[in-house]
């Protein structure tokens, strides 16, 4: 068991889930590390699968956390009918022969999600792709019914302590009238199962959720991380963010159509985090450049309304610390990587999150409170690592 971790007195301490499907049981692992590690959340964020593992997380005590998590994952990353699936010892050891034995594991279980969908998650909505061009109910425009999710998300997580036990949640979901994006944010209003299912309600797959006369889907298809909403809070607060991404900016060029699909995904979905790390690094280097040059004015200048208006609005000493973390890609992920929902695909990217945020957290001057003249870092360990390397072959 690895020591705990001593932390310096930021104010939050937050959890970003990023959107990905079946890849999300990355973030599971992460999270056991985060807690073996004694690491004190006080915020939670999420988007899709990322607003799924929030609620599991949010809704149980500290120490039912990882147990519930393993529950949820065991059960979605089964099919609904029993007849289909392989026996787990089976497909364990076919997954531990080579990455051939693991891409033909990942084209069955992707086909079987497509045709049966998976226990306590999803389940094909029959007629469906026969009546396509038929105008339906909105509830029931989609390939697949998540009844079943509804289910599932009650029976493992308590929206009571969601709600009241202090830890600050939201999720992100996006309104289908007005295509505007949303956070719906326990600080604002009580969240039930459906605020979670309509922030993973992906189209054409899943049906919108209604809520409130509104209806919304996954959360993803606007932004697919919510980085940006711990990042602006407001009042300003030291943070320290442990940021969980499911789909790498960085990859190789395609050689074939399936690799095409496979990193278009991957730039669709990862770019934004970046944006906004970028922009709000640059916003931060901003305030702290002009409260400088404020300091430097005469003080008949300075107490003038608008430089004292500016000087309001940048005088925050405020730090953040951005820990990125990124699921990499294996030779078996495919571009069916998302809906591959097999059982040990699904504890390999639950180990891989473990041990890449223990190596992490090894570390300790990347949990540092940043300089206050610069108030703003970000750390990738994949990325530290190979800049390392390279600048040893040079």
């Amino acid at each position: 068991m690895p020591d705990k971790v001593e932390l310096p007195p930021y104010e939050t301490i937050a959890l970003v889930l990023q959107g990905g499907g079946a890849l999300g049981a990355y973030q599971a692992g992460v999270f056991e590390g985060l807690q073996e590690a004694g690491i004190p959340l006080n915020r939670l964020a999420g988007i899709s699968i990322g607003a799924l593992n929030t609620a599991v997380i949010a809704g149980n005590p500290p120490d039912k956390r990882i147990e519930r998590l393993r529950e949820f994952w065991e059960t979605i990353c089964r099919p609904n009918q029993p007849f289909m699936a392989l026996p787990p010892e089976f497909e364990q050891s076919v997954f531990n022969l080579n990455d051939a034995a693991r891409q033909w594991l990942g084209h069955l279980n992707a086909a079987r999600a497509l045709v049966d969908g998976q226990k306590g998650f999803f389940q094909p909505r029959l007629g469906a792709p026969l009546f396509a061009f038929m105008h339906e109910p909105p509830a029931q425009t989609s390939l697949y019914r998540i009844d079943a999710l509804k289910e599932t998300l009650e029976n493992l997580c308590d929206f009571d302590r969601i709600n009241d036990s202090g830890l600050h949640v939201s999720v992100g979901a996006v309104n289908i009238r007005n295509g505007n994006f949303v956070y719906f944010d326990n600080h604002k209003q009580k969240l039930g199962p459906e605020h979670f299912m309509a922030s993973g309600a992906l189209p054409p797959a899943f049906p919108p959720v209604e809520i409130d006369g509104e209806l919304y889907w996954d959360g993803g298809l606007v932004s697919n991380t919510p980085l940006g909403d711990v990042l602006q809070q407001r009042p300003m607060r030291d943070t320290l963010v442990f940021q969980v991404d499911l789909w790498s900016a960085r990859g190789a060029a395609p050689t074939n159509m399936g690799e095409v699909y496979d990193r278009m995904q991957d730039i669709r979905y990862s770019s934004r985090t970046r944006f906004v790390t970028e922009h709000f690094r640059q916003s931060q280097q901003l305030r702290h450049l002009l409260w400088r040059m404020l300091q430097d004015m005469p003080e008949d200048v300075r107490s003038r309304s608008e430089y004292a208006q500016l000087a309001e609005r940048v005088s925050t000493a405020k730090r953040y610390n951005v820990i990125h973390l990124i699921f990499r890609n294996q030779p078996y992920d495919l571009h069916f990587k998302d809906y591959q929902f097999g059982l040990a695909s699904m504890r390999e990217h639950w180990r891989s999150g473990l041990n890449d945020i223990r190596k992490t957290l090894v570390e300790p001057q990347r949990l540092a409170m940043p300089d206050p003249d610069i108030g703003f870092v970000t750390h990738d360990v994949h990325q530290e690592e190979l800049d390392e390397r390279m600048g040893r072959s040079d």
